[in-house]
């Protein structure tokens, strides 16, 4: 029992931790790009750039972008957000924001019309804002008009042309998407302020980065994913440890268990033992049978633990079981992912400590003298 609680508490642990930073890796590389690109003397014509970039190797998407801060505002509420400039029709090659409509469509920021230019919402913003596709609001941003008391923030009306949800709270709840000129407009930018990539491979980013600044001879400075979720990541790989080792220490108490009740057993078998050697038998072999006590011990519990672990993880994780704020976690429930490796290293580790469990007592069977245990059992 105390392999088996041990193992399935492991592998539930493991299970957590992995799903936990799986999800949040994907829902952060869902909703922003995998590289970052600056150009040292600015982007002047980002079509040429994205054609240029797009040639990289392992480059599969490449978008202009524009950010900024404004504070938007509807008769029912208000919020600061970031403004983000994208170009449409590049932008889907790069997030998933075109997969992540729940209204409106995104080909709608491009059509004109007599009245006032389109903006994407999240999810979390609109209900916030208790706004719907059609609605207007009010985009207040510090670049306004020049008067004799200086630079006066000016106002501008959008209309809701759709309502995403990339599954991440910090862009559901503090993003809104335009159109490029709509952006140079409000941020009073005339060009792009950097080029998003996305590649075919997420653990190449770092490389492709450095390729790109390399053969580029520096004119184009990079940043991947992985440098700026640095401390995100670092963060849950030593909670993800630490978790581990924790609960590792219920298999080293089991295991304990085990040398206790093998050493047990050979003091009330001692008799038994001894009769065994007078007949022949040979300390390995005695050595043997309490070696393999233990390591039944070890598979069955193991075996046990290790299949509850994963069922409950699965379970848990396909019907959502627990749910957690998302305001506070980025998520809505703890995910539980079994990687195959973790498994079996934690079938392979259980076992492992069962059998050096088996050592002390089985030597100390195997050592036992038969004269003196016959003489005073």
């Amino acid at each position: 029992m105390g392999v088996t609680v041990g193992v399935m508490a492991l592998v539930i642990a493991l299970a957590l931790m992995t799903g936990l930073q799986a999800e949040l890796r994907d829902r952060i590389l869902g909703s922003t790009a995998h590289i970052f690109v600056w150009k040292g003397d600015g982007i002047r014509d980002y079509h040429a750039e994205v054609k240029r970039l797009r040639e990289f190797p392992h480059v599969l998407g490449a978008a202009p972008a524009i950010l900024g801060k404004a504070l938007i505002t509807t008769s029912q509420g208000q919020s600061f957000i970031t403004i983000k400039g994208i170009d449409p029709a590049l932008e889907k090659s790069v997030t998933d924001i075109g997969r992540s409509m729940r209204q409106g469509r995104m080909a709608s920021l491009n059509e004109g019309g007599d009245g006032p230019p389109g903006i994407l919402l999240g999810a979390d913003l609109a209900r916030t804002l208790k706004v719907r596709v059609g609605d207007r609001v009010q985009v207040l941003t510090p670049e306004g008009t020049l008067s004799p008391m200086g630079m006066l923030p000016r106002a501008r009306s959008l209309e809701v042309a759709g309502i995403f949800s990339l599954g991440l709270f910090e862009f559901d709840s503090a993003y809104g998407f335009v159109t490029m000129p709509v952006a140079e407009r409000l941020t009073g930018r005339d060009t792009p302020e950097l080029i998003e990539l996305r590649v075919d491979d997420i653990y190449r980013a770092h490389d492709v980065a450095g390729a790109i600044m390399e053969q580029s001879a520096g004119q184009y400075l990079t940043e991947d994913w992985t440098q700026l979720n640095r401390s995100l990541f670092s963060a849950l790989w030593l909670e993800k440890m630490a978790i581990s080792i924790t609960i590792g220490l219920i298999v080293m108490v089991a295991a304990l268990n085990i040398v206790a009740s093998l050493i047990l057993l050979v003091m009330e078998k001692h008799r038994d033992i001894a009769i065994l050697k007078t007949m022949g038998a040979s300390g390995r072999s005695i050595m043997l049978v309490f070696m393999l006590q233990g390591l039944i011990i070890g598979f069955i519990g193991t075996g046990i633990g290790a299949t509850a672990g994963w069922v409950v993880s699965s379970v848990l994780d396909r019907y959502k079981l627990i749910r957690i704020p998302m305001d506070v976690y980025q998520v809505s429930y703890v995910p539980f992912v079994v990687l195959p490796f973790d498994f079996i290293l934690v079938v392979v580790s259980a076992i492992l400590v069962c059998f050096v469990a088996t050592l002390y007592p089985s030597h100390q069977a195997s050592k036992l003298d038969p004269a003196e245990a016959l003489r005073y059992g």
